[in-house]
């Protein structure tokens, strides 16, 4: 699996570069006086963020990073050069976090975006600085500040307009496999998508909205069953929810039965947070060429709809309301 969201890396900015002790030595220049120079700056820790990035696997196997010193100060009042940054890429939608304290250090969302997590340390003074009125000679210099050392953790969220929920074998990488190009593995058993997929689904006036597909949810995840509330961070920054609901075989072909599964879903991601069930969401009823969910979509559309929300049918192997489904969930995001 070379998909990673968390990683622990330890980081160190670069220490600041000593001051000189220095005296002016030149021919006819008995006392010169001091010229020692000052240490260049340590560089600083910075993480980029990086919207071609998708995982943070090379970050997995490359735990410990750091910046260039800075150089010593020299004589004839010369400044020590300036340790070179060291630029970290991470995925756009990491979120890093203090391990000592658990404390948000910052929130890379934009790609670009910079975010200093350690900086380096300053230059020590050099002796010229120390001259004075009674002290014509001085001896003293000052050493460099040492650079901070901490430890991270990143946690990836990606970055989607819509995220796909729904209990395993709902057809939620069917979905996007059909309406986008990405290719998830699918199969007729539970849990086959073991990592989030992404794809891009370009509509007739030349916008495109990204669509997620997240795995693992089922009753109990935020108890880290299934798959776990691993990936339910991963809709924390979708615009919209679709949330699939479909019979599954051995199930009782009753309505009431469907509606079940949706409000345990419903309840799982808002068990995790709160502001989930804030977002606009739209129910789906799926895999409607089984003749047992045509049967029972008019009855579960119906009983959605009372709830207030908007919904309706599909069937992502036939095609049926692929077309009606985009252009709900492009006119939710114009909304939004």
């Amino acid at each position: 699996m070379n998909f990673i969201d968390e990683v622990e890396i330890e980081v160190q900015s670069g220490k600041g570069g000593d001051g000189c002790v220095s005296f002016r030595r030149e021919r006819f220049v008995p006392r010169g006086g001091p010229d020692g120079g000052d240490g260049g700056r340590g560089g600083d820790f910075v993480l980029v963020a990086d919207a071609q990035l998708t995982t943070l696997l090379d970050l997995r196997y490359a735990k410990h990073h750091r910046a260039q010193n800075g150089r010593p100060g020299m004589g004839k009042d010369r400044c020590g050069a300036a340790g070179e940054d060291c630029q970290l890429r991470v995925p756009a939608g990491t979120v890093v976090f203090d391990t000592g304290d658990g404390s948000q250090v910052g929130d890379l969302t934009t790609d670009g975006q910079r975010l200093v997590v350690a900086a380096g340390g300053k230059g020590g003074r050099g002796n010229i600085h120390f001259k004075s009125s009674t002290n014509r000679a001085p001896r003293r210099a000052e050493a460099g500040v040492a650079g901070q050392v901490r430890r991270l953790r990143l946690e990836l969220k990606l970055l989607a307009d819509v995220g796909v929920v729904g209990f395993p074998n709902a057809g939620k990488s069917t979905l996007v496999s059909r309406l986008s190009r990405a290719k998830p593995r699918i199969a007729d058993y539970p849990f086959t998508t073991l990592i989030p997929t992404l794809g891009m689904i370009e509509l007739s006036d030349h916008n495109a909205f990204v669509m997620a597909d997240v795995p693992g949810l089922i009753e109990g995840a935020h108890r880290g069953q299934g798959l776990g509330h691993r990936f339910l961070r991963h809709v924390e920054r979708c615009r919209a929810l679709v949330h699939l609901v479909t019979w599954q075989p051995g199930e009782d072909p009753v309505p009431e039965r469907l509606i079940e599964r949706f409000d345990a879903l419903e309840r799982e991601m808002r068990l995790f947070d709160a502001e989930l069930a804030e977002k606009p969401r739209l129910a789906v009823v799926s895999k409607i060429d089984l003749p047992e969910v045509r049967e029972l979509a008019p009855d579960v559309t119906e009983l959605l709809g009372e709830r207030g929300l908007p919904n309706l049918a599909i069937s992502a192997v036939s095609g049926e309301g692929l077309d009606d489904l985009v252009g709900k969930i492009s006119g939710i995001l114009a909304e939004d």
